[in-house]
């Protein structure tokens, strides 16, 4: 089990027994469904709730239309000071951000479907904290990943989440037949927000999908092996986030051990599926791709959004 998914489990556990909470959050997260967030922030946003109302349970209110607002900067005091329960130290800003946004969305959620006369946080703000920029690796640094890569699903592996810049949950749902290797297109059916978008595929990148797919895939299969999943695992099921994640560790573990100096700049960094999202990104407009291009690479909405997610400064450009 990943760790963010121990997390996960461990929010689960935390009792809660009043049973009009238990529903809400149940229809909270249907809701964000809905409204087309990814399945990750579907249980992430709930996960969070369950932690604010079992605290607010434990004081004693078990109306939602009795929280007060020093019940909120209360629960987010106790957040700055809880520990983490995925690695040592204390919640990352990021995960303080994620809380009081889980707790906003929610009240207003319940405002719009009239679960409260009374919204408690329509007149709270809360500073957002800076979170911690995500690392970048270098061109030669992905180039040496390459490089060390032991399989041809391995390449596959890169050339979706470095090539195509794909998010987590998109490489998992990627199908055979969202590649189309003879136009080099990827097609994304369902990214964030329900969005759609097309890929360009570059040559090498197309060729590794090619040499995969053909060359080495039919070594997964199994008798109840997806069909049309495009990464197979060693068991043979669709290949899940947590082991793409883990896969991306083995081959950087491989490149430590090859190159000291890239150990050496790795040192206490951890890199995951969405640095390489971020590397793309920053490397695409550091060699002059338009930032609206760029938007359009990664499935922004919002061209604000493109500019926060890089470290290239506009006015370079």
């Amino acid at each position: 089990m990943t760790q963010k998914n121990a997390y996960r489990e461990k929010m689960k556990s935390l009792p809660l027994y009043n049973q009009d909470y238990q529903n809400q959050i149940e229809n909270f997260r249907a809701y964000l469904h809905a409204i087309g967030l990814n399945e990750g922030t579907q249980n992430m946003l709930p996960s969070c709730i369950r932690e604010f109302l079992h605290q607010i349970e434990q004081q004693g209110i078990n109306q939602l239309q009795n929280i007060q607002q020093n019940q909120i900067q209360n629960h987010y005091e106790y957040l700055q000071h809880r520990p983490n329960q995925r690695r040592t130290g204390n919640l990352s800003n990021s995960m303080l951000n994620h809380h009081m946004y889980a707790i906003r969305k929610f009240f207003n959620y319940l405002e719009q479907t009239n679960g409260i006369t009374t919204n408690p946080t329509s007149n709270l703000e809360f500073k957002r904290l800076k979170s911690k920029e995500r690392e970048i690796l270098t061109t030669w640094g992905i180039k040496l990943l390459y490089r060390v890569t032991a399989t041809l699903r391995e390449k596959a592996i890169l050339g979706i989440f470095y090539g195509c810049g794909l998010r987590r949950t998109e490489g998992e749902k990627l199908n055979i037949n969202d590649i189309n290797l003879k136009t080099k297109l990827l097609y994304v059916r369902e990214g964030k927000g329900k969005r759609r978008r097309v890929i360009p595929i570059n040559k090498q990148v197309n060729e590794d999908f090619k040499n995969y797919l053909y060359c080495e895939r039919g070594e997964y299969i199994k008798n109840k092996s997806p069909k049309d999943a495009f990464i197979l695992n060693k068991i043979g099921n669709r290949m899940s986030g947590s082991s793409y994640n883990d896969t991306l560790k083995e081959i950087i573990e491989r490149a430590k051990q090859a190159k000291p100096a890239f150990a050496e700049a790795m040192a206490g960094k951890e890199i995951s599926l969405h640095n390489l999202r971020h590397s793309i990104a920053t490397h695409l407009l550091e060699n002059g791709l338009p930032i609206e291009y760029v938007r359009d690479f990664l499935g922004h909405q919002y061209l604000e959004a493109t500019q926060i997610y890089t470290r290239v400064d506009l006015k370079k450009l």
